[in-house]
């Protein structure tokens, strides 16, 4: 259910909130070029409904893993950064987290979450616009802070981690789910190739070693890492962020045409399914 953040109610405001005078919306002094803000906005804002039924996001043990986590240590205040359809937020809420903030670029999105959170019960979770590089919230306004595969959007990464360094406590837990690069530079430059058809709003997918340089720069200890494979079903995958026809055709062109290593390393298959590397890099704020 949505519910009014302190900096739109009167008197002081709770930790985690806006100081009183400051705008709810963090779009006035966003740092990202509005060609791309407005590329965020079409590409998701127009697919909000699919995100939330999409069971490569709504489903997963690192949900189940969250809700366990939020389960055992009951965060007073969470941080959903980059949320999406809010399926991390559901989690933390029906885990036992405090107050869980979901937090997206994209108005449509929050519309979904805020529907969605009421639907299912989940009065702890209120919505907020903003992008991950300027975040609206006073320091360390949270206990954590989580992102699932969202990170991969953001135009400036390094600054979204200070960023999310001085609005968690010290000692913060950063819990960061996205699908990362292989440390190989063809494998790398395969995968971009393929996101980037895909998704025009795409960035880039990190690889392990540029996140470890990222965190320690950012305030954050060394970063604890767990991955997995992610396949993914390639009709689903275009269907799902509207991709046009014509890259639908260059991305049906492109994975032909793999060398040997990389189709081995993708599992591709024959109906251009493949299977991408994910991680939960989990690190905590310094201090």
């Amino acid at each position: 259910m949505h519910k009014k953040t302190a900096a739109e109610q009167p008197g002081t405001p709770e930790r985690g909130a806006a100081p009183i005078g400051a705008a709810s919306d963090a779009r006035a002094s966003d740092p990202l070029p509005p060609d791309h803000r407005q590329l965020v906005d079409r590409q998701f804002g127009a697919t909000a409904a699919a995100y939330l039924t999409s069971s490569v996001h709504a489903t997963g043990a690192d949900l189940d893993d969250l809700a366990a986590l939020a389960a055992a240590e009951r965060p007073p205040q969470v941080l959903d950064l980059g949320c999406g359809a809010g399926h991390v937020s559901f989690a933390l809420a029906r885990g036992g987290a405090g107050r869980v903030v979901a937090y997206d670029l994209s108005a449509e999105m929050l519309g979904v979450v805020a529907a969605e959170a009421l639907a299912r019960g989940h009065a702890n979770v209120e919505t907020r616009t903003g992008s991950a590089e300027s975040l609206p919230f006073a320091a360390s306004s949270f206990d954590w802070i989580v992102s699932r595969y969202s990170a991969h959007h953001w135009l400036d990464l390094p600054r979204a981690l200070a960023a999310a360094a001085r609005v968690l406590v010290p000692g913060g837990r950063l819990i960061a789910i996205d699908v990362v690069a292989p440390e190989a530079p063809l494998l790398d430059t395969v995968l971009q190739a393929l996101e980037i058809l895909r998704d025009a709003s795409h960035v880039r997918n990190y690889r392990i070693s540029e996140w470890r340089q990222m965190l320690t720069k950012a305030g954050f200890g060394a970063p604890s890492v767990h991955g997995w494979k992610l396949p993914l079903e390639f009709n689903s995958w275009v269907r799902r962020i509207a991709t046009p026809p014509e890259r639908v055709l260059a991305l049906k062109s492109v994975i032909k045409a793999l060398p040997a290593e990389a189709r081995e390393y993708f599992r591709i298959d024959a109906e251009f399914g493949f299977a991408t590397d994910c991680a939960w890099i989990e690190a905590r704020k310094a201090g």
